[in-house]
């Protein structure tokens, strides 16, 4: 901002005053030919701060030559500047909030879908490892079928949070260019945990690398490598 020492206070808060929004709660100069500002707290459930339409009709904020008229042209763009200023600072204050904010509003019933996917996994897991064992020989179709029984419903638990995930995907890509990475942000809005989600990429509109995609991928290794051993071992199912 440009040094406002040059032209005198009153003058600039007598200009910038009509487009002063309403969540400002102080604004004062300092020693240093500066102007510090000070916000109501945001909620995030505000529009984006954002210079008014009638910073952009005012006349006396117009540009002015400094060959026609120095001294208006001198306060005018100190003016701006300050305002400006402002409607920035608020900016980078509002975009942190807005974007916990908007997490808190789709999130949801994630956690719950997390865990359930989790225990499915396990399951899956335990289920598979078990075909390793001597035991599985004397139950073999059986266990198979155990494990096919498994990985249906670890494959339903990510599909069901994928609808999730998708939402929550989408947030993280509106608010790319907040300060918070997407692990702060979710610990700000109440769910720490979901450092170890699965949450995929929202982007454009579009969604990818979600959870069903991964569990896909565990699903075909699994089976191909028992496709693999009943063919080495002359097994059928």
């Amino acid at each position: 901002m440009l040094d406002t020492f040059t032209v005198p206070y009153q003058q600039v808060l007598e200009r910038i005053t009509p487009h002063l929004p309403p969540y400002l709660r102080k604004i004062e100069p300092t020693p240093y030919g500066r102007v510090r500002f000070e916000f109501a707290p945001f909620t995030g459930c505000e529009k984006e701060p954002a210079k008014p339409d009638s910073y952009y009709d005012d006349p006396r904020l117009a540009y002015v030559p400094e060959s026609q008229d120095a001294a208006e042209h001198r306060i005018r763009t100190v003016a701006r500047s300050v305002l400006d200023d402002l409607y920035e600072q608020a900016r980078q204050q509002w975009k942190d909030v807005a974007y916990v904010a908007d997490l808190r509003k789709n999130v949801r019933d994630a956690p719950d879908r997390w865990r359930a996917y989790e225990r499915e996994a396990k399951a899956m897991e335990a289920a598979y490892a078990y075909l390793r064992t001597p035991q599985a020989a004397t139950e073999w179709p059986v266990a198979i079928s155990r494990l096919v029984d498994a990985q249906d419903r670890t494959r339903a638990a990510a599909v069901a949070f994928d609808e999730r995930a998708r939402d929550i995907a989408h947030v993280h890509d509106h608010h790319l260019y907040a300060d918070l990475s997407r692990d702060e942000a979710l610990a700000r809005a109440g769910y720490p945990e979901a450092k170890d989600w699965h949450v995929g990429d929202g982007f454009g509109g579009h969604f990818h690398n979600g959870l069903t995609g991964k569990v896909d991928r565990l699903i075909q290794e699994q089976e191909a490598h028992l496709a693999k051993v009943c063919r080495l071992s002359g097994t059928t199912t």
